[in-house]
C-alpha cells in the first residue's frame, strides 16, 4: 500500500514536469520554425503549469535560455507583453520584466522595438508601489548601461512611467532623460530626439525651460541624423510654449531646422510642416509659414520638393480663411506653376496627386486661371504615373468648374487618353465613365463618350475589358434596358461574331454582367441566341463560359424554360471532348435541376 502511494506521487511529479521538458526539447531543436511554433504555444504550457510554476520555473527558464535567431526573440518579446494573465495578474507583472530587459539590450533593432512595446504595455499594469520598486529602477538601470542598446531602449520607456512616478522618481527620470539627450553616442541622442515629443506631453509645465534647452541643443547637434529626428518633436514643443514668451525662441529654432544645411533634415521638416503650422495656429503669421513652405517647394534637393509638394493641400487648407485665397494665388501658385517642369519625376507625380485638391479653396475663376492649365499640362505629361494621378482627381473638379468649361477644356484631353500607351491610364478613364454619365446625362454620353466606352471592350488588356463589363451594367441601370438594347447590344453581337476569341469571351462576360439588370423577355430574345451560337465555338474557354452564363441566366428563368431551352444545350456540352467544358456544364446542369 505504501509502495503504491510512492509510485503515484512519483508519476504525478513526472507528469507535472512533462510540459517544461517538452518545451525545453522543442526550444532546443535546430529548426527555427519548430522553435517558433513552440514559443507560440507558451500560453498553453503556462496554463498547464499553473500561475505559480509559470512565475517560478517557466519565466526564469526563458530568461536564461540563449537564442541567436532574431525571429525567435521577436516572438518571445511579443508573447511576454500579453502574458500577465498566466502569471497571476497585475500583482506579479514585475516578474515579466527580466526577460524583456534582456531583449531590450539586444543589438537587433526589431527585437528591441518589440521588447519596448511589450514593456510599455506592462507599465499601466504596475501598481504605484510596483512602479517605484520594479519598473522605474529597471528604466534607470537601462539608462546606465555600457552599450548604446540599453540606453536607446530606456529612451522609449521614460514617458510610460513618468506620469505616475513619485516626485523623487520624477527628478531621477528627468535627469536620466537629459543625460540621454547629451550622450556621447549619436544613436542614443537620435533615439532621445525621437522620443522628446512623447516625453514633453507628460511633463509638468514648470520644467519646460529645461526641455527648451534640450530641444535647442538637439536641434544644433552636429549629427544630421539627430537633427532630423528632433523635427518630429517640434509640434509638441510648440504646444508646450503656446502661451509663453519663449515661443519666439522656439520659432527661431524651428525656422533653422526648416532651412537646415542637411537635405535630410529639410525633408523631415517638409513632411512635418503642416503639423508645425497647426501647432502654431494664429501665433505665427500666415506670411511667415507660407515663406517657410515655399522655400521648401523651391529647395534644390528633389526629395525635399517631393515631400513639400505632398503637403500642398494640408498647408493651404490651414491658412486663415480671410486671406487664404490671396496667399495661395500671390505666394504659393507662382512657385507651384514651375513644378510641372521639374526634372524629377517624383515631384511631378506628387503634384498631379494634389493639385486639384486646392480647387475648392480657390473657387471657379481662380481654378480656371491658375489650376486648369497645370491640370491639362500634367494630363499630357510624359510620366504615366502623373497622368494617372491627375485622372484619379477628376472628381475633385465637380462643382468647382462649369460643365461648359469641362467639356471645352478637359474632355478633349480625356478622349485622347482613352488611347494612352499606359493601360493603367486607360483603365482609370474607363472607371470614370459612370461619373461622366451622371454629370452630363444620356444624350451627351451617347454623342461623345459611348463610342469610346464600346471601344474598351476590344482593349488588349483584360483588366480594362473586365472593368468595361462592370461599368456597362452600371450604365444600363442608369439609362435603362431600352438604351442598352438599342445602343450597346449591336456592338455585343459584333463581338460574338469576332474572329478573335478574346472578344467573344468579352461578349460572354458582358452578358453575364447584364443579366442582373435586363428583363426576362430580353434575356430570352437577345441573350439565349448568342449563347446557343457560342456553345458551338471552337475554343473550349468560350464553350465553358457559355455553361457558366447559363447558371446566372437560369436564376431569372422558369423551370419550363430550363428544360426546353437550356438543358438541351448543356446535355450536348456535357459530352464535349474538353474536360473543363464537361465540368462546368455538369455544374450548370446540377444547379439548374435543383
Amino acid at each position: 500500500m505504501e509502495t503504491m502511494q510512492v509510485d503515484t506521487e512519483l508519476n504525478e511529479n513526472v507528469d507535472s514536469l512533462y510540459p517544461i521538458q517538452v518545451l525545453v526539447d522543442e526550444l532546443r531543436l535546430e529548426d527555427v520554425q519548430l522553435r517558433l511554433k513552440a514559443i507560440r504555444q507558451l500560453s498553453t504550457i503556462a496554463i498547464g503549469l499553473g500561475q505559480e510554476r509559470t512565475r517560478n520555473e517557466l519565466i526564469p527558464f526563458l530568461t536564461d535560455v540563449i537564442y541567436e535567431e532574431d525571429e525567435v526573440l521577436i516572438v518571445l518579446a511579443e508573447q511576454f507583453g500579453n502574458f500577465t494573465q498566466y502569471i497571476g495578474g497585475p500583482e506579479f507583472v514585475h516578474c515579466l520584466l527580466p526577460p524583456l530587459v534582456k531583449y531590450a539590450n539586444t543589438e537587433e533593432t526589431a527585437v528591441r522595438e518589440k521588447a519596448i512595446e511589450s514593456l510599455r504595455k506592462l507599465a499601466p499594469l504596475h501598481s504605484e508601489a510596483a512602479l517605484e520598486e520594479h519598473y522605474i529602477p529597471m528604466i534607470l538601470q537601462l539608462c546606465k548601461g555600457d552599450w548604446f542598446t540599453s540606453k536607446c531602449s530606456a529612451c522609449g520607456l521614460i514617458d510610460a512611467a513618468y506620469a505616475r512616478a513619485s516626485q523623487t522618481r520624477k527628478i531621477e527620470l528627468r535627469t536620466a532623460f537629459e543625460k540621454l539627450c547629451a550622450d556621447d553616442t549619436p544613436m542614443v541622442r537620435r533615439t532621445a530626439a525621437t522620443k522628446l515629443g512623447y516625453f514633453v506631453k507628460v511633463l509638468e509645465p514648470e520644467f519646460k525651460t529645461e526641455m527648451l534647452k534640450i530641444f535647442e541643443r538637439l536641434a544644433e547637434d552636429d549629427q544630421d541624423s539627430v537633427r532630423l529626428k528632433v523635427v518630429e518633436a517640434s509640434a509638441a514643443i510648440i504646444i508646450l510654449f503656446i502661451s509663453d514668451p519663449e515661443l519666439s525662441h522656439v520659432k527661431k529654432i524651428i525656422k533653422n531646422l526648416v532651412g537646415d544645411k542637411s537635405w535630410r533634415v529639410r525633408v523631415n521638416a517638409a513632411d512635418k510642416i503642416s503639423e508645425i503650422q497647426e501647432a502654431f495656429g494664429t501665433l505665427i503669421s500666415a506670411d511667415e509659414i507660407v515663406s517657410w513652405y515655399t522655400n521648401l517647394l523651391m529647395d534644390p534637393e528633389p526629395e525635399v520638393r517631393d515631400a513639400s509638394t505632398k503637403k500642398l493641400i494640408a498647408v493651404c487648407s490651414a491658412l486663415p480663411v480671410e486671406s487664404r485665397e490671396k496667399l495661395i494665388v500671390e505666394q504659393i501658385m507662382p512657385v507651384v506653376k514651375e513644378l510641372p517642369f521639374d526634372a524629377n519625376l517624383h515631384v511631378k507625380i506628387a503634384l498631379a496627386d494634389v493639385i486639384m485638391g486646392i480647387a475648392p479653396l480657390l473657387g471657379e475663376q481662380n481654378t480656371i486661371t491658375y489650376l486648369l492649365p497645370l491640370f491639362l499640362m500634367l494630363l499630357r505629361d510624359d510620366t504615366p504615373e502623373a497622368r494617372l494621378n491627375i485622372i484619379s482627381s477628376l472628381d475633385k473638379m465637380n462643382g468647382v468648374i462649369s460643365r461648359e468649361e469641362f467639356i471645352n477644356s478637359v474632355l478633349p484631353v480625356i478622349v485622347e487618353l482613352c488611347e494612352d500607351a499606359s493601360w493603367r491610364v486607360r483603365l482609370a478613364i474607363v472607371e470614370y465613365m459612370p461619373m461622366f454619365a451622371n454629370e452630363f446625362g444620356q444624350e451627351f454620353f451617347d454623342e461623345r463618350l459611348l463610342k469610346l466606352c464600346l471601344t474598351c471592350f476590344e482593349d488588349s488588356v483584360f483588366a480594362i475589358r473586365e472593368a468595361s463589363t462592370n461599368i456597362l451594367k452600371q450604365l444600363t441601370a442608369k439609362f435603362g434596358i431600352e438604351w442598352c438594347l438599342t445602343k450597346v447590344f449591336p456592338g455585343l453581337k459584333c463581338l460574338s461574331d469576332s474572329p478573335n476569341y478574346l472578344r467573344r469571351l468579352t461578349c460572354l462576360f458582358c452578358l453575364s454582367a447584364l443579366v442582373e439588370v435586363i428583363d426576362k423577355e430580353s434575356i430570352l430574345r437577345e441573350f439565349v441566341p448568342i449563347l446557343t451560337k457560342l456553345a458551338e465555338d471552337s475554343i473550349p474557354n468560350v464553350r465553358f463560359n457559355v455553361a457558366k452564363n447559363f447558371i446566372k441566366i437560369g436564376k431569372f428563368l422558369e423551370l419550363r424554360q430550363h428544360q426546353e431551352i437550356i438543358l438541351p444545350i448543356l446535355d450536348k456540352l456535357i459530352t464535349d471532348q474538353d474536360f473543363d467544358v464537361r465540368f462546368f456544364s455538369e455544374e450548370a446542369k446540377a444547379a439548374l435541376s435543383l
